[in-house]
Formats: C-alpha cells, sequence, structure tokens
C-alpha cells in the first residue's frame, strides 16, 4: 500500500433522496479533506444515484473514508479506484466571439485538430465543447486564449470502471 497522496475515485451508489450531498460532503469535510471534483448523476437504475468524488490522498485514508461513508450514509455500494483502474472524461465550453469562426482559419484548425464540437453558433458568439482528458481540455485552452475566449466552464470528472465489477447486477438486486 502506497503512503504517497494519488488521486482516486470514490464512486458511491445510493438510493437519490435529499440531503446526501450535504452527508457525504461533511464526512470529507470533517476530516480536512478537499474534494478535487464531485460529480453527482443518475445511474442506471431508477431511483439510484451515482456520487463520483475525486480526492487527492494516500490509500489507507481512501479506505477509511469509504468506511465512514458506509457507516454514515445509507449506501448501496461504495467503492474506490486510481485514476489507472477507470476509464474517465471532462467537459469543457468555450464561449468565442463569432467572427472568429468565420475569419480565423487557425481556429476552424484548432477546432478540427482538437476533435472538438461546436454546440451552438449566433451572430455574437458560438460554443466550443471538447470532453477528454484534462489536460486535453487545457491545452484546447491554452491554443484559444490568444483569440480571446468570453467564457470558459470545465466539468468535474464522470467515470466508469475498467474492470469486470457487476455494479449493474448488484443495482438490480437491490431494486427487486
Amino acid at each position: 500500500m502506497s503512503t504517497e497522496k494519488q488521486l482516486f475515485t470514490i464512486s458511491v451508489y445510493t438510493e437519490n433522496n435529499v440531503g446526501l450531498l450535504n452527508r457525504i460532503s461533511a464526512i470529507f469535510q470533517r476530516r480536512h479533506i478537499n474534494i478535487e471534483s464531485l460529480n453527482i448523476s443518475p445511474s442506471e437504475i431508477d431511483g439510484v444515484a451515482k456520487f463520483t468524488i475525486v480526492v487527492n490522498m494516500i490509500e489507507e485514508n481512501v479506505k477509511k473514508i469509504i468506511g465512514q461513508i458506509e457507516k454514515q450514509v445509507e449506501v448501496i455500494k461504495a467503492y474506490y479506484h486510481d485514476l489507472d483502474e477507470i476509464i474517465y472524461q471532462i467537459s469543457g465550453l468555450f464561449k468565442i466571439k463569432s467572427e472568429l469562426l468565420f475569419e480565423e482559419r487557425q481556429i476552424q484548425n484548432i477546432i478540427k485538430e482538437s476533435n472538438a464540437r461546436i454546440v451552438t453558433v449566433n451572430k455574437e458568439f458560438f460554443v466550443l465543447e471538447k470532453s477528454g482528458k484534462k489536460e486535453e481540455i487545457i491545452e484546447l485552452y491554452n491554443e484559444l486564449s490568444p483569440f480571446g475566449i468570453m467564457q470558459y466552464t470545465r466539468s468535474g470528472l464522470i467515470a466508469v470502471s475498467k474492470d469486470e465489477m457487476k455494479i449493474s447486477t448488484l443495482l438490480e438486486t437491490y431494486n427487486n
């Protein structure tokens, strides 16, 4: 077991009840642990939510956090992975003046080379979306910055595990 801090992704499956975000985040707050990223989404089972929480800590402390979550929150399943054990994405949205899309050939090349996609275009601006690793989003930001980004936002990490874990089977059993 490593004693070095590293990024871990914690997945928590629970019923979609009011107040769970506060209860789960309070566990991290009491231990003075910074959450790098937090995403809450519906799972593959109706009424079951999936919390994806990214933290930078040693593995021993991640295990303790999982134990606290399982003790203090009504969870169906909680587990953790390091970044090598998951497939993950982050999304970035970039709002840029529309005139640049049509007047700057370099912008068109950046969009094509980065595999970004245009979400919307109007007379004043266009919105570009890019999903990928954090480094890819930052690289696109750096390439677009000289042209003037009107607005920019980046999502937290969303992830699925690479292993053979049958979370769907577990959730189906829970649902019945």
